[in-house]
């Protein structure tokens, strides 16, 4: 006899679609260059040729994409938002030779079940297209309509029915720098592609179909990167490996410019790019980074691009094969161009950034073309600092060096008790690196960089705290291109750099003139200052929990410190110290990294038993 199953206490349920189709936005839609992304991989499936992106608010308020592509019929439209519906897969074989983009089948009802959407579409043989509106998943309009040829959808307030995912989006800028990644990672594979990016009416990227490889990557991130591009190429019968690589005398101080591609598909390989990296360290220093676009053209059944949920990552058959080519064609293309030995620096050596060859902590600029051994180091007399807390700055000059002996110079509170130096004794640079100084019971060390950013760091942070900054105008304003990176972080960042004595103004495209620089600084090397603060505190981000206004002090400090392995003169030595205890922590430097070690004379003496 059968028995009716009695379900009425059963706790595991069917979730209705809306609840299930904003966890799977969740999961697919991360923020508003994935749905970016999405529109551009399709218009690029349907045949488009050109395609429009514009973006309101860093696609909080709109994302809209047009293209003039194949478009889609009646029948198509509902479909395309439903869940695991796709034209891009027939049966289970086309899992495993990819060769579209997109999510195939996923995004759109994930986007439709988070925003309000308006599509309007036509193919070229119909002779009336289509409007269709759906919002959080609800259908709103359906009707015929007189539409240009291929696609343009429009997605409005994302995220607005679920607040949560939206409270925690980005500053406008951080979301726009995504935005503007993926329509490079889109227009780079693609330049018989026409590009335009518009945002806020201003407009980003207007690129041309057809165009040379060379002049769209100059287009997008300077034109001083046109005649510094290094082309290469090598095929085997299993993979071609291609690919654009930027001269290392034009590398960056941030990340951001690195890309990978396999058959034109984006991807993530971390292995990968600290391999083609490590190649660059032969002409570039630790923390710079070159551009570079590297494709991988291979069957697509030998890589499988099902292993990531946004697709972000790829796995290989024969990765080793395929990471191994990579690098002897990466390394043969820049060992032909510039028929150079390699030459590793020394243990312990760190190249000057360009910055502070003439050394001043008073925002004092040197060229960058003098070696670190000539020419004085200049210093103010004294850094204006706040000493209310402190005492006088004749207390602080008698008391530098009066030690306690049971306080140890490692970042802790300073002591009331600092060292006092024995006036007979002077300095001594060790190395041309640490500053040795004699006290009252034991041996302090100082490094010499590490001090200059702290002061370097307290000056920054008073400037950016004054009402009225100090700037000197230039006699002749400078106008400087930026890369479409670097003017949306300057947009972001510009109230802070005017109070730090810049003078700068945001022009139209990513045009940007400079008109008065902190009173200090040396005048002709103005835009390399602020482009190379602007990739320092790219760096930051992410890193350390502090506000825009104290990351920026800290890249300016980077940027400008001393250099290891300057030569200083006693006075040089002198100053230095002086103003490093005119600090209000001078016993770490802006990254918490310490300043000053004491070695007392009972630990020297306990090394001689």
């Amino acid at each position: 006899m059968s028995k009716d199953t009695d379900t009425s206490n059963s706790i595991i349920r069917q979730l209705p679609p809306e609840i299930s189709n904003k966890i799977a936005a969740g999961e697919v839609i991360q923020r508003p260059s994935s749905v970016v992304k999405e529109l551009i991989d399709n218009a690029i499936d349907a045949g488009a040729d050109h395609i429009k992106i514009i973006i309101q608010n860093a696609g909080r308020t709109l994302i809209q994409v047009i293209d003039n592509g194949s478009g889609m019929g009646e029948e198509d439209i509902r479909p395309c938002f439903e869940r695991h519906a796709t034209s891009k897969i027939q049966d289970i074989d086309d899992l495993f030779r990819v060769r579209t983009l997109g999510f195939r089948g996923e995004a759109m009802a994930s986007i439709a079940s988070v925003s309000q959407v308006t599509l309007k579409t036509k193919r070229p043989e119909d002779e009336v297209g289509y409007i269709y509106e759906i919002w959080g998943g609800e259908e709103k309009k359906f009707e015929p309509a007189g539409v240009d040829d291929g696609t343009s959808i429009a997605i409005r307030n994302l995220f607005y029915n679920v607040p949560a995912r939206r409270q925690f989006l980005k500053t406008d800028a951080t979301e726009f720098r995504h935005i503007l990644k993926t329509v490079q990672q889109a227009a780079i594979p693609n330049p018989d592609i026409g590009f335009e990016l518009i945002a806020d009416t201003d407009t980003i990227y207007d690129l041309p179909r057809e165009q040379p490889i060379k002049d769209r990557i100059a287009d997008m991130f300077g034109k001083s990167y046109k005649a510094s591009l290094i082309k290469f190429e090598e095929q085997t019968s299993y993979v071609t490996v291609r690919g654009i690589l930027i001269d290392p005398k034009l590398t960056k101080r941030s990340r951001g410019e690195q890309f990978l591609f396999v058959n034109d598909r984006p991807f993530q390989h971390r292995y990968l790019t600290h391999v083609v990296l490590s190649i660059y360290d032969t002409w570039t220093g630790e923390n710079d980074y070159p551009f570079f676009a590297i494709f991988i053209d291979i069957d697509p059944m030998q890589v499988d691009v099902n292993v990531h949920p946004a697709k972000e990552e790829v796995k290989f058959e024969d990765e080793r094969s395929i990471i191994k080519l990579t690098k002897s064609v990466v390394k043969k293309a820049l060992n032909e161009q510039f028929l150079v030995p390699e030459v590793r620096h020394q243990e312990g050596e760190e190249r000057s950034s360009g910055f502070g060859s003439d050394f001043s902590s008073d925002f004092n600029f040197g060229s960058s073309n003098k070696s670190s051994s000539s020419s004085p180091v200049k210093f103010p007399s004294r850094i204006n600092f706040d000493r209310s807390h402190r005492g006088s700055g004749d207390d602080v000059a008698r008391n530098l060096y009066q030690h306690d002996s049971e306080y140890q110079f490692k970042g802790e509170e300073r002591s009331e008790n600092r060292p006092e130096r024995m006036t007979d004794r002077g300095f001594w640079q060790l190395h041309d690196r640490y500053i040795l100084t004699q006290t009252r019971s034991g041996l302090c060390m100082i490094d010499q960089q590490a001090a200059h950013k702290r002061i370097i760091y307290e000056k920054a942070l008073t400037a950016t705290e004054s009402s009225l900054p100090s700037t000197q105008q230039l006699l002749f304003a400078q106008t400087v291109d930026f890369s479409a990176t670097e003017f949306s972080l300057l947009e972001e960042l510009h109230p802070i750099i005017q109070r730090m004595g810049f003078n700068v103004q945001m022009m139209s495209g990513n045009t940007v003139m400079i008109s008065g620089v902190p009173a200090d600084i040396d005048i002709g090397d103005e835009q390399s200052v602020l482009k190379a603060m602007l990739h320092q505190y790219q760096e930051l981000e992410g890193k350390l929990e502090l506000d825009a206004r104290h990351k920026l002090a800290i890249a300016f400090a980077s940027k400008t410190a001393i250099p290891k392995g300057k030569k200083l003169t006693d006075m040089e030595m002198e100053n230095l110290v002086d103003q490093l205890f005119a600090c209000k922590e001078p016993y770490v430097d802006p990254m918490k990294k310490a300043t000053i070690v004491y070695m007392p004379l009972d630990e020297i003496q306990a090394r001689f038993r």
